[in-house]
């Protein structure tokens, strides 16, 4: 799981309801480290920390985690969703209600240091409105 620490929900929304969002973690490309004889660097969704741009603009940093109880449980509720956005209730946890968006996502792999997710519209008209793209500079 990639959590964009430093950029609100409702920024995210924001730039959703005006068409055409992309955004961007860059990573530092550090040397490969050897494993058993074998040069290997780190696969790119495995990167701990990343810069995040969305639309262009820097909007702060992601990090990966590993999902928690509270991340599986909110997993599990969305699980029946195919494809929409939503709300998810607080449930009494004091944190506020969740927003979600559930959709499929077409992964290209540009190379070993690349690789862009493109939401898959459903109805299939036009291009994807959100696009990931991973980067190791």
């Amino acid at each position: 799981m990639v959590e964009l620490a430093a950029y609100s929900t409702g920024a995210l929304v924001r730039e959703m309801s005006s068409g055409l969002v992309r955004i961007a973690l860059e990573c530092e490309k550090t040397p490969a480290h050897n494993t058993g004889g074998e040069r290997r660097r780190t696969a790119l969704v495995e990167e701990p920390t990343w810069r995040a741009y969305c639309n262009g603009r820097k909007c702060g940093y992601a990090v990966r985690r590993e999902c928690g109880a509270e991340e599986w449980r909110l997993l599990r509720a969305v699980e029946p969703v195919s494809v929409g956005a939503g709300v998810v209730p607080d449930g009494g946890a004091g944190e506020g209600d969740l927003m979600y968006m559930r959709a499929r996502f077409e992964r290209v792999v540009g190379s070993r240091d690349s690789e862009a997710f493109y939401m898959i519209n459903p109805d299939g008209n036009g291009g994807p409105e959100l696009s990931i793209y991973l980067l190791r500079v």
